[in-house]
Protein backbone atom coordinates (compact mmCIF):
# COMPACT_ATOMS: atom_id res chain seq x y z
CA UNK A 1 0.00 0.00 0.00
CA UNK A 2 2.86 2.38 0.77
CA UNK A 3 4.45 1.61 -2.61
CA UNK A 4 1.18 2.13 -4.47
CA UNK A 5 0.53 5.39 -2.66
CA UNK A 6 4.03 6.69 -3.38
CA UNK A 7 3.70 5.79 -7.05
CA UNK A 8 0.32 7.49 -7.34
CA UNK A 9 1.56 10.66 -5.66
CA UNK A 10 4.35 10.78 -8.24
CA UNK A 11 1.81 10.83 -11.03
CA UNK A 12 2.02 7.22 -12.13
CA UNK A 13 -0.99 5.15 -13.15
CA UNK A 14 -1.24 2.49 -10.43
CA UNK A 15 -3.32 -0.56 -9.61
CA UNK A 16 -2.94 -2.67 -6.47
CA UNK A 17 -3.88 -6.32 -6.73
CA UNK A 18 -4.79 -8.28 -3.60
CA UNK A 19 -5.01 -12.06 -3.38
CA UNK A 20 -7.64 -12.09 -0.64
CA UNK A 21 -10.87 -10.25 -0.09
CA UNK A 22 -9.25 -8.14 2.64
CA UNK A 23 -6.68 -5.38 2.91
CA UNK A 24 -3.87 -5.16 5.44
CA UNK A 25 -2.45 -8.68 5.48
CA UNK A 26 -0.10 -9.58 8.32
CA UNK A 27 0.40 -5.89 9.13
CA UNK A 28 -3.25 -5.56 10.12
CA UNK A 29 -2.79 -8.54 12.45
CA UNK A 30 0.34 -7.10 14.07
CA UNK A 31 1.15 -4.63 16.80
CA UNK A 32 1.80 -2.07 14.06
CA UNK A 33 5.16 -0.98 15.44
CA UNK A 34 7.59 0.79 13.12
CA UNK A 35 11.38 0.91 13.62
CA UNK A 36 12.61 3.88 11.58
CA UNK A 37 15.27 5.92 13.43
CA UNK A 38 15.04 9.70 13.34
CA UNK A 39 11.38 9.91 12.35
CA UNK A 40 9.06 12.79 13.29
CA UNK A 41 7.37 10.93 16.15
CA UNK A 42 10.72 10.30 17.80
CA UNK A 43 11.69 13.93 17.24
CA UNK A 44 8.43 15.10 18.82
CA UNK A 45 9.18 12.91 21.85
CA UNK A 46 12.71 14.25 22.20
CA UNK A 47 14.19 10.88 21.25
CA UNK A 48 16.47 11.97 18.40
CA UNK A 49 20.07 12.96 19.04
CA UNK A 50 22.21 15.03 16.65
CA UNK A 51 24.15 11.88 15.71
CA UNK A 52 21.10 9.63 15.59
CA UNK A 53 21.54 8.56 11.95
CA UNK A 54 25.19 7.73 12.55
CA UNK A 55 24.42 5.73 15.68
CA UNK A 56 21.57 3.87 13.94
CA UNK A 57 23.93 2.94 11.09
CA UNK A 58 26.53 1.80 13.60
CA UNK A 59 23.85 -0.31 15.25
CA UNK A 60 22.94 -2.10 12.02
CA UNK A 61 26.64 -2.48 11.25
CA UNK A 62 27.04 -4.23 14.60
CA UNK A 63 24.05 -6.57 14.55
CA UNK A 64 23.48 -7.20 10.82
CA UNK A 65 26.99 -6.83 9.47
CA UNK A 66 27.95 -7.85 5.99
CA UNK A 67 25.05 -10.24 5.57
CA UNK A 68 23.38 -7.22 3.94
CA UNK A 69 25.28 -4.61 1.86
CA UNK A 70 26.09 -1.48 3.84
CA UNK A 71 24.68 0.79 1.12
CA UNK A 72 21.29 -0.85 1.50
CA UNK A 73 21.41 -0.65 5.30
CA UNK A 74 22.49 3.00 5.25
CA UNK A 75 19.87 3.92 2.64
CA UNK A 76 17.19 2.57 4.95
CA UNK A 77 18.38 4.79 7.79
CA UNK A 78 18.86 7.86 5.57
CA UNK A 79 15.51 7.71 3.78
CA UNK A 80 13.27 6.32 6.50
CA UNK A 81 12.29 9.64 8.12
CA UNK A 82 11.27 10.99 4.71
CA UNK A 83 8.88 8.07 4.27
CA UNK A 84 7.31 8.75 7.65
CA UNK A 85 6.82 12.40 6.67
CA UNK A 86 5.25 11.27 3.41
CA UNK A 87 2.74 9.10 5.27
CA UNK A 88 1.89 11.93 7.63
CA UNK A 89 1.16 14.16 4.64
CA UNK A 90 -0.82 11.61 2.61
CA UNK A 91 -2.67 9.43 5.14
CA UNK A 92 -4.52 9.92 8.44
CA UNK A 93 -1.97 7.72 10.28
CA UNK A 94 -0.09 9.45 13.08
CA UNK A 95 2.65 7.76 15.05
CA UNK A 96 3.80 8.10 18.66
CA UNK A 97 6.89 6.85 20.46
CA UNK A 98 6.50 3.65 22.48
CA UNK A 99 8.23 4.73 25.71
CA UNK A 100 11.27 2.68 26.67
CA UNK A 101 10.56 -0.21 24.30
CA UNK A 102 14.26 -0.91 23.92
CA UNK A 103 16.02 -1.82 20.70
CA UNK A 104 16.37 -5.60 20.72
CA UNK A 105 20.15 -5.38 21.16
CA UNK A 106 20.45 -2.17 23.17
CA UNK A 107 23.94 -2.91 24.46
CA UNK A 108 25.35 -3.22 20.92
CA UNK A 109 27.17 -0.24 19.43
CA UNK A 110 24.53 2.34 18.55
CA UNK A 111 21.70 0.52 20.34
CA UNK A 112 19.19 2.56 22.34
CA UNK A 113 17.87 1.32 25.71
CA UNK A 114 15.02 3.84 25.41
CA UNK A 115 14.11 2.43 22.02
CA UNK A 116 13.33 3.74 18.54
CA UNK A 117 9.94 2.11 18.06
CA UNK A 118 6.81 4.11 17.25
CA UNK A 119 3.24 2.91 16.84
CA UNK A 120 0.06 4.20 15.16
CA UNK A 121 -2.15 6.29 17.37
CA UNK A 122 -5.73 5.01 17.73
CA UNK A 123 -8.05 6.36 15.04
CA UNK A 124 -11.75 6.62 14.32
CA UNK A 125 -12.16 4.70 11.06
CA UNK A 126 -15.67 5.80 10.11
CA UNK A 127 -14.12 7.74 7.23
CA UNK A 128 -13.49 4.47 5.42
CA UNK A 129 -17.19 3.65 5.12
CA UNK A 130 -18.16 0.23 3.78
CA UNK A 131 -14.54 -0.48 2.84
CA UNK A 132 -13.84 -0.98 6.55
CA UNK A 133 -15.57 -4.36 6.27
CA UNK A 134 -12.63 -5.50 4.15
CA UNK A 135 -10.07 -4.99 6.93
CA UNK A 136 -8.09 -8.18 7.43
CA UNK A 137 -9.38 -10.10 10.48
CA UNK A 138 -7.46 -9.46 13.68
CA UNK A 139 -4.91 -11.85 15.12
CA UNK A 140 -6.62 -11.68 18.49
CA UNK A 141 -9.03 -9.37 20.27
CA UNK A 142 -8.36 -7.46 23.45
CA UNK A 143 -10.66 -8.23 26.40
CA UNK A 144 -14.10 -6.67 25.85
CA UNK A 145 -12.83 -5.42 22.46
CA UNK A 146 -10.95 -2.63 24.19
CA UNK A 147 -8.69 -0.46 22.03
CA UNK A 148 -5.22 -1.14 23.44
CA UNK A 149 -1.90 0.23 22.20
CA UNK A 150 1.47 -1.47 22.60
CA UNK A 151 2.30 0.99 25.37
CA UNK A 152 -0.97 0.07 27.12
CA UNK A 153 -0.28 -3.64 26.79
CA UNK A 154 2.99 -3.44 28.67
CA UNK A 155 1.27 -1.88 31.68
CA UNK A 156 -1.78 -4.15 31.56
CA UNK A 157 0.32 -7.33 31.35
CA UNK A 158 1.47 -6.73 34.94
CA UNK A 159 -2.10 -7.00 36.21
CA UNK A 160 -2.40 -5.33 39.62
CA UNK A 161 1.33 -5.43 40.36
CA UNK A 162 1.75 -1.70 39.84
CA UNK A 163 -0.68 1.18 39.95
CA UNK A 164 -0.13 1.67 36.22
CA UNK A 165 -2.01 -1.56 35.41
CA UNK A 166 -5.41 -0.70 36.89
CA UNK A 167 -5.09 2.97 35.92
CA UNK A 168 -4.40 1.99 32.30
CA UNK A 169 -7.33 -0.44 32.29
CA UNK A 170 -9.57 2.27 33.71
CA UNK A 171 -8.47 4.74 31.03
CA UNK A 172 -8.88 2.21 28.24
CA UNK A 173 -12.32 1.21 29.49
CA UNK A 174 -13.39 4.85 29.84
CA UNK A 175 -12.25 5.55 26.29
CA UNK A 176 -14.23 2.56 25.06
CA UNK A 177 -17.41 3.82 26.77
CA UNK A 178 -17.00 7.35 25.43
CA UNK A 179 -16.21 6.12 21.92
CA UNK A 180 -19.25 3.85 21.92
CA UNK A 181 -21.51 6.65 23.10
CA UNK A 182 -20.24 8.90 20.32
CA UNK A 183 -20.55 6.23 17.65
CA UNK A 184 -16.84 6.05 16.91
CA UNK A 185 -15.22 3.02 15.29
CA UNK A 186 -11.82 3.03 16.93
CA UNK A 187 -8.82 0.95 15.88
CA UNK A 188 -5.23 0.76 17.07
CA UNK A 189 -1.96 -1.06 16.40
CA UNK A 190 -1.65 -2.75 12.97
CA UNK A 191 -5.35 -2.20 12.29
CA UNK A 192 -4.83 1.56 12.47
CA UNK A 193 -1.83 1.46 10.15
CA UNK A 194 -3.62 -0.64 7.53
CA UNK A 195 -6.74 1.50 7.72
CA UNK A 196 -4.76 4.71 7.37
CA UNK A 197 -2.87 3.43 4.34
CA UNK A 198 -6.08 2.22 2.73
CA UNK A 199 -7.60 5.69 3.16
CA UNK A 200 -4.50 7.18 1.56
CA UNK A 201 -4.99 4.93 -1.47
CA UNK A 202 -8.67 5.88 -1.72
CA UNK A 203 -7.82 9.59 -1.58
CA UNK A 204 -5.15 9.11 -4.26
CA UNK A 205 -7.61 7.27 -6.52
CA UNK A 206 -5.69 3.98 -6.52
CA UNK A 207 -7.95 1.03 -7.42
CA UNK A 208 -7.60 -2.15 -5.38
CA UNK A 209 -8.52 -5.39 -7.14
CA UNK A 210 -9.53 -7.92 -4.47
CA UNK A 211 -9.64 -11.69 -4.92
CA UNK A 212 -6.96 -11.40 -7.58
CA UNK A 213 -4.17 -13.91 -7.03
CA UNK A 214 -0.69 -13.55 -8.52
CA UNK A 215 0.12 -16.62 -10.61
CA UNK A 216 3.25 -15.43 -12.42
CA UNK A 217 5.19 -12.59 -13.98
CA UNK A 218 5.04 -11.58 -17.63
CA UNK A 219 8.61 -11.35 -18.96
CA UNK A 220 9.46 -10.09 -22.45
CA UNK A 221 13.03 -9.67 -23.71
CA UNK A 222 14.31 -10.04 -20.15
CA UNK A 223 12.06 -7.32 -18.75
CA UNK A 224 9.06 -7.76 -16.43
CA UNK A 225 6.12 -6.12 -18.19
CA UNK A 226 3.19 -7.32 -16.13
CA UNK A 227 1.66 -10.06 -14.03
CA UNK A 228 -0.45 -13.11 -14.61
CA UNK A 229 -3.34 -13.34 -12.17
CA UNK A 230 -6.25 -15.61 -11.38
CA UNK A 231 -8.52 -13.18 -13.23
CA UNK A 232 -6.26 -12.62 -16.25
CA UNK A 233 -3.08 -10.78 -17.21
CA UNK A 234 -2.36 -7.19 -16.19
CA UNK A 235 0.24 -5.28 -18.20
CA UNK A 236 2.62 -2.82 -16.57
CA UNK A 237 4.02 0.08 -18.56
CA UNK A 238 6.75 1.03 -16.09
CA UNK A 239 7.26 -1.76 -13.58
CA UNK A 240 5.91 -4.27 -11.08
CA UNK A 241 6.41 -3.95 -7.32
CA UNK A 242 5.87 -7.25 -5.54
CA UNK A 243 4.72 -6.91 -1.93
CA UNK A 244 3.01 -10.26 -1.46
CA UNK A 245 4.49 -11.32 1.88
CA UNK A 246 6.44 -14.42 2.83
CA UNK A 247 5.85 -18.16 2.56
CA UNK A 248 4.81 -18.93 6.12
CA UNK A 249 1.60 -20.63 4.98
CA UNK A 250 3.23 -22.82 2.33
CA UNK A 251 3.86 -26.37 3.65
CA UNK A 252 6.07 -27.23 0.67
CA UNK A 253 8.28 -24.14 0.91
CA UNK A 254 8.63 -24.53 4.67
CA UNK A 255 9.64 -28.14 4.13
CA UNK A 256 12.24 -27.04 1.57
CA UNK A 257 13.75 -24.06 3.37
CA UNK A 258 12.81 -23.82 7.06
CA UNK A 259 14.62 -25.53 9.95
CA UNK A 260 12.83 -28.56 11.31
CA UNK A 261 10.46 -29.25 12.85
CA UNK A 262 8.18 -26.62 11.34
CA UNK A 263 4.47 -26.13 10.76
CA UNK A 264 2.13 -23.70 9.06
CA UNK A 265 -0.03 -24.04 12.18
CA UNK A 266 2.55 -22.19 14.29
CA UNK A 267 2.63 -18.92 12.36
CA UNK A 268 0.54 -15.85 13.13
CA UNK A 269 1.09 -14.50 9.61
CA UNK A 270 -1.75 -14.02 7.17
CA UNK A 271 -3.33 -17.21 5.86
CA UNK A 272 -2.78 -15.91 2.32
CA UNK A 273 1.02 -15.74 2.50
CA UNK A 274 1.96 -18.80 0.47
CA UNK A 275 5.10 -17.51 -1.24
CA UNK A 276 3.70 -16.92 -4.73
CA UNK A 277 5.67 -13.73 -5.20
CA UNK A 278 8.93 -15.40 -4.22
CA UNK A 279 8.32 -18.31 -6.59
CA UNK A 280 7.38 -15.98 -9.45
CA UNK A 281 10.48 -13.86 -8.90
CA UNK A 282 12.73 -16.90 -8.75
CA UNK A 283 11.26 -18.18 -12.01
CA UNK A 284 12.13 -14.82 -13.56
CA UNK A 285 15.75 -15.28 -12.49
CA UNK A 286 15.89 -13.59 -9.09
CA UNK A 287 18.42 -14.50 -6.42
CA UNK A 288 17.08 -15.60 -3.02
CA UNK A 289 18.52 -15.08 0.46
CA UNK A 290 17.68 -15.78 4.14
CA UNK A 291 15.18 -18.44 3.13
CA UNK A 292 16.03 -20.46 6.23
CA UNK A 293 15.04 -17.67 8.60
CA UNK A 294 11.86 -15.99 9.81
CA UNK A 295 10.57 -13.33 12.17
CA UNK A 296 10.51 -16.02 14.83
CA UNK A 297 8.90 -16.01 18.24
CA UNK A 298 8.24 -18.61 20.96
CA UNK A 299 4.59 -19.51 20.46
CA UNK A 300 1.90 -21.41 22.37
CA UNK A 301 -0.03 -23.74 20.01
CA UNK A 302 -3.46 -23.04 21.47
CA UNK A 303 -6.51 -24.91 20.13
CA UNK A 304 -7.92 -21.65 18.73
CA UNK A 305 -4.66 -20.81 16.99
CA UNK A 306 -1.07 -19.87 17.83
CA UNK A 307 -0.34 -17.34 20.58
CA UNK A 308 2.87 -15.36 19.96
CA UNK A 309 4.58 -14.87 23.34
CA UNK A 310 5.74 -11.33 24.05
CA UNK A 311 5.48 -10.89 27.81
CA UNK A 312 4.67 -14.38 29.06
CA UNK A 313 8.19 -15.85 28.96
CA UNK A 314 9.85 -12.60 30.09
CA UNK A 315 7.90 -12.09 33.30
CA UNK A 316 9.64 -13.23 36.50
CA UNK A 317 8.76 -16.60 37.98
CA UNK A 318 8.96 -18.64 34.78
CA UNK A 319 11.62 -20.59 32.89
CA UNK A 320 11.81 -22.58 29.65
CA UNK A 321 13.19 -26.12 29.66
CA UNK A 322 14.04 -28.65 26.95
CA UNK A 323 13.25 -32.37 26.82
CA UNK A 324 15.96 -32.98 29.44
CA UNK A 325 14.32 -30.57 31.87
CA UNK A 326 17.17 -28.08 31.49
CA UNK A 327 17.17 -24.36 30.81
CA UNK A 328 18.95 -23.53 27.57
CA UNK A 329 18.72 -19.75 27.15
CA UNK A 330 17.82 -16.39 28.61
CA UNK A 331 14.04 -16.66 28.38
CA UNK A 332 13.73 -12.87 27.95
CA UNK A 333 15.74 -12.81 24.73
CA UNK A 334 14.29 -10.90 21.76
CA UNK A 335 11.87 -13.31 20.13
CA UNK A 336 13.86 -13.98 16.96
CA UNK A 337 16.94 -14.84 18.99
CA UNK A 338 14.88 -17.00 21.36
CA UNK A 339 13.78 -19.28 18.54
CA UNK A 340 17.31 -19.31 17.12
CA UNK A 341 18.28 -20.73 20.53
CA UNK A 342 15.50 -23.34 20.30
CA UNK A 343 16.67 -24.55 16.90
CA UNK A 344 20.34 -24.44 17.96
CA UNK A 345 19.41 -26.69 20.86
CA UNK A 346 17.44 -28.97 18.55
CA UNK A 347 20.55 -29.37 16.37
CA UNK A 348 22.45 -30.92 19.31
CA UNK A 349 20.21 -33.97 19.20
CA UNK A 350 18.37 -33.07 22.41
CA UNK A 351 14.75 -32.23 21.49
CA UNK A 352 13.91 -28.57 22.11
CA UNK A 353 10.75 -28.48 19.98
CA UNK A 354 8.48 -28.34 21.74
CA UNK A 355 9.96 -26.98 24.94
CA UNK A 356 8.04 -26.08 28.09
CA UNK A 357 7.39 -22.81 29.89
CA UNK A 358 7.36 -23.72 33.59
CA UNK A 359 5.74 -21.45 36.19
CA UNK A 360 4.00 -21.61 39.55
CA UNK A 361 0.71 -20.39 40.98
CA UNK A 362 2.25 -17.13 42.17
CA UNK A 363 3.07 -16.26 38.56
CA UNK A 364 -0.50 -17.06 37.48
CA UNK A 365 -1.92 -14.97 40.32
CA UNK A 366 0.08 -11.95 39.24
CA UNK A 367 0.15 -11.66 35.47
CA UNK A 368 -1.89 -11.81 32.29
CA UNK A 369 -1.17 -14.93 30.28
CA UNK A 370 -2.13 -15.55 26.64
CA UNK A 371 -5.20 -13.36 26.99
CA UNK A 372 -6.21 -14.72 30.41
CA UNK A 373 -6.41 -12.45 33.42
CA UNK A 374 -4.44 -13.00 36.65
CA UNK A 375 -5.85 -15.94 38.66
CA UNK A 376 -8.08 -16.93 35.75
CA UNK A 377 -7.85 -20.73 35.37
CA UNK A 378 -6.51 -22.23 32.19
CA UNK A 379 -9.45 -23.42 30.04
CA UNK A 380 -10.20 -27.11 30.18
CA UNK A 381 -9.67 -27.62 26.46
CA UNK A 382 -6.09 -26.34 26.79
CA UNK A 383 -5.43 -29.30 29.05
CA UNK A 384 -7.35 -31.62 26.75
CA UNK A 385 -5.18 -30.63 23.79
CA UNK A 386 -1.97 -31.12 25.79
CA UNK A 387 -0.97 -27.46 25.68
CA UNK A 388 -0.96 -27.09 29.48
CA UNK A 389 0.03 -29.49 32.25
CA UNK A 390 -0.55 -28.97 35.99
CA UNK A 391 0.82 -30.80 39.04
CA UNK A 392 1.12 -30.43 42.79
CA UNK A 393 4.88 -31.04 42.74
CA UNK A 394 7.73 -30.53 40.30
CA UNK A 395 8.48 -34.29 40.03
CA UNK A 396 4.84 -34.90 39.10
CA UNK A 397 4.99 -32.08 36.55
CA UNK A 398 8.18 -33.57 35.09
CA UNK A 399 6.41 -36.90 34.62
CA UNK A 400 3.51 -35.23 32.84
CA UNK A 401 5.75 -33.45 30.31
CA UNK A 402 8.13 -36.36 29.89
CA UNK A 403 11.36 -34.88 31.26
CA UNK A 404 13.70 -36.33 33.93
CA UNK A 405 12.34 -35.34 37.34
CA UNK A 406 15.76 -34.92 38.95
CA UNK A 407 16.82 -32.57 36.17
CA UNK A 408 13.72 -30.38 36.40
CA UNK A 409 13.95 -30.14 40.19
CA UNK A 410 17.64 -29.28 40.12
CA UNK A 411 17.05 -26.75 37.32
CA UNK A 412 14.37 -24.95 39.34
CA UNK A 413 16.45 -25.06 42.53
CA UNK A 414 19.40 -23.52 40.69
CA UNK A 415 17.19 -20.87 39.09
CA UNK A 416 15.63 -20.00 42.45
CA UNK A 417 19.09 -19.35 43.85
CA UNK A 418 19.76 -17.00 40.95
CA UNK A 419 16.47 -15.22 41.64
CA UNK A 420 17.35 -14.73 45.31
CA UNK A 421 20.77 -13.35 44.36
CA UNK A 422 19.43 -11.26 41.47
CA UNK A 423 22.01 -12.65 39.02
CA UNK A 424 21.39 -15.31 36.37
CA UNK A 425 24.87 -16.82 36.26
CA UNK A 426 23.93 -19.21 33.46
CA UNK A 427 22.19 -17.02 30.86
CA UNK A 428 22.31 -13.43 32.22
CA UNK A 429 18.56 -12.90 32.19
CA UNK A 430 17.78 -9.38 33.32
CA UNK A 431 21.14 -7.90 32.33
CA UNK A 432 19.92 -6.28 29.11
CA UNK A 433 17.69 -3.21 29.03
CA UNK A 434 15.45 -5.16 26.67
CA UNK A 435 14.96 -7.89 29.27
CA UNK A 436 13.51 -5.32 31.62
CA UNK A 437 10.77 -4.08 29.29
CA UNK A 438 8.42 -6.99 30.02
CA UNK A 439 9.63 -7.45 33.59
CA UNK A 440 8.07 -6.64 36.95
CA UNK A 441 9.58 -3.52 38.57
CA UNK A 442 8.22 -4.56 41.97
CA UNK A 443 10.42 -7.66 42.02
CA UNK A 444 13.82 -7.19 43.64
CA UNK A 445 16.76 -7.39 43.21
CA UNK A 446 16.27 -8.39 39.55
CA UNK A 447 12.87 -7.56 37.97
CA UNK A 448 13.28 -10.43 35.48
CA UNK A 449 13.85 -13.16 38.10
CA UNK A 450 11.63 -14.66 40.78
CA UNK A 451 11.60 -18.00 42.53
CA UNK A 452 9.30 -20.79 41.32
CA UNK A 453 8.11 -22.43 44.51
CA UNK A 454 4.37 -21.94 45.05
CA UNK A 455 2.28 -25.00 44.12
CA UNK A 456 0.57 -25.96 41.95
CA UNK A 457 3.07 -25.88 39.12
CA UNK A 458 2.30 -25.49 35.43
CA UNK A 459 4.04 -26.28 32.15
CA UNK A 460 2.89 -24.71 28.88
CA UNK A 461 4.01 -26.06 25.52
CA UNK A 462 6.15 -23.73 23.41
CA UNK A 463 6.91 -24.15 19.69
CA UNK A 464 8.98 -22.07 17.23
CA UNK A 465 6.30 -19.83 15.75
CA UNK A 466 6.74 -16.74 13.63
CA UNK A 467 5.21 -13.48 12.46
CA UNK A 468 6.19 -14.38 8.89
CA UNK A 469 9.23 -15.57 6.97
CA UNK A 470 12.08 -13.17 6.23
CA UNK A 471 13.74 -14.81 3.23
CA UNK A 472 12.95 -13.85 -0.33
CA UNK A 473 13.98 -11.97 -3.44
CA UNK A 474 17.33 -10.21 -3.15
CA UNK A 475 16.99 -6.47 -3.74
CA UNK A 476 19.29 -3.47 -3.78
CA UNK A 477 19.01 -0.07 -2.12
CA UNK A 478 16.45 0.99 -4.77
CA UNK A 479 14.33 -2.15 -4.16
CA UNK A 480 15.24 -3.51 -7.59
CA UNK A 481 15.18 -7.32 -7.68
CA UNK A 482 18.62 -8.74 -8.44
CA UNK A 483 19.86 -11.79 -10.29
CA UNK A 484 22.52 -14.04 -8.71
CA UNK A 485 25.20 -12.04 -10.56
CA UNK A 486 24.01 -8.82 -8.90
CA UNK A 487 22.41 -7.24 -11.97
CA UNK A 488 18.82 -5.97 -11.68
CA UNK A 489 15.92 -7.60 -13.47
CA UNK A 490 14.42 -4.71 -15.45
CA UNK A 491 10.93 -3.76 -14.38
CA UNK A 492 10.87 -5.87 -11.19
CA UNK A 493 10.90 -4.50 -7.64
CA UNK A 494 10.08 -6.01 -4.25
CA UNK A 495 9.46 -4.88 -0.68
CA UNK A 496 8.31 -6.46 2.56
CA UNK A 497 8.57 -10.13 3.45
CA UNK A 498 8.62 -11.20 -0.19
CA UNK A 499 12.14 -9.73 -0.26
CA UNK A 500 15.28 -10.75 1.62
CA UNK A 501 15.27 -8.81 4.88
CA UNK A 502 17.50 -5.76 5.30
CA UNK A 503 17.81 -6.96 8.91
CA UNK A 504 19.58 -10.13 7.79
CA UNK A 505 19.42 -12.90 10.38
CA UNK A 506 18.57 -10.58 13.25
CA UNK A 507 15.98 -8.00 14.32
CA UNK A 508 16.83 -4.42 15.24
CA UNK A 509 13.79 -3.56 17.30
CA UNK A 510 9.98 -3.49 17.45
CA UNK A 511 8.75 -2.65 13.96
CA UNK A 512 11.87 -3.67 12.03
CA UNK A 513 9.63 -5.69 9.71
CA UNK A 514 7.01 -3.08 8.85
CA UNK A 515 9.49 -0.20 8.69
CA UNK A 516 11.60 -1.67 5.86
CA UNK A 517 8.47 -2.82 4.01
CA UNK A 518 7.22 0.77 3.85
CA UNK A 519 10.59 2.38 3.12
CA UNK A 520 11.62 0.06 0.29
CA UNK A 521 8.12 0.10 -1.17
CA UNK A 522 8.43 3.89 -1.28
CA UNK A 523 11.91 3.71 -2.82
CA UNK A 524 10.70 1.26 -5.46
CA UNK A 525 8.00 3.70 -6.54
CA UNK A 526 10.54 6.52 -6.56
CA UNK A 527 12.86 4.58 -8.85
CA UNK A 528 10.07 3.69 -11.25
CA UNK A 529 8.97 7.32 -11.36
CA UNK A 530 12.54 8.44 -12.00
CA UNK A 531 12.90 5.96 -14.86
CA UNK A 532 9.60 7.15 -16.30
CA UNK A 533 10.72 10.77 -16.09
CA UNK A 534 14.03 9.98 -17.79
CA UNK A 535 12.24 8.08 -20.54
CA UNK A 536 9.75 10.90 -21.12
CA UNK A 537 12.54 13.47 -21.17
CA UNK A 538 14.50 11.44 -23.72
CA UNK A 539 11.46 11.15 -25.96
CA UNK A 540 10.75 14.89 -25.71
CA UNK A 541 14.30 15.95 -26.59
CA UNK A 542 14.89 13.38 -29.35
CA UNK A 543 15.36 14.97 -32.79
CA UNK A 544 12.47 14.67 -35.23
CA UNK A 545 12.98 12.29 -38.15
CA UNK A 546 13.48 13.79 -41.56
Amino acid sequence: MCAALAAARRGLDVVLIEKSGHFGGSTARSGGGVWIPGNYALRDAGQVDPDDAASAKAYLDAIVGEDVPKLKRDTYIDRGPEVMDFLRENTPVRFAWVPDYADYHPEADGGRPSGRSVEPMPMDARFLGAELERLHPRYTKAPANLIVTQADFRKISLGMRTIRGPITMAKVTARKIIDTMRGRKMFAMGNALAIGLRKGLADAGVPVLYDTELTGLIVEDGRVVGVETSTGPIRATRGVIVGSGGFEKSPSMRETYSPKPTSIDWTTGSANNSGAGIEAGAEAGAALAFMDDAWWGPTIPLPRGPWFCLAERNLPGSIMVNSQGRRFMNEALPYVEAVHAMYAGEATGVPHVPCWLVMDQRYRNRYLFAGLGPRQPFPGHWYKHGVVRQAATLPELAEQIGVPADNLVSTVVRFNAFADAGIDADFHRGDSAYDKYYSDPTVKPNPSLHTIDQAPFYAVQIVPGDLGTKGGLVTDERARVLRPDGTPIPGLYAAGNVSAAVMGYTYAGPGATIGPAMVFGYLAAEDIAAQASTSSSAQTTAPSPD
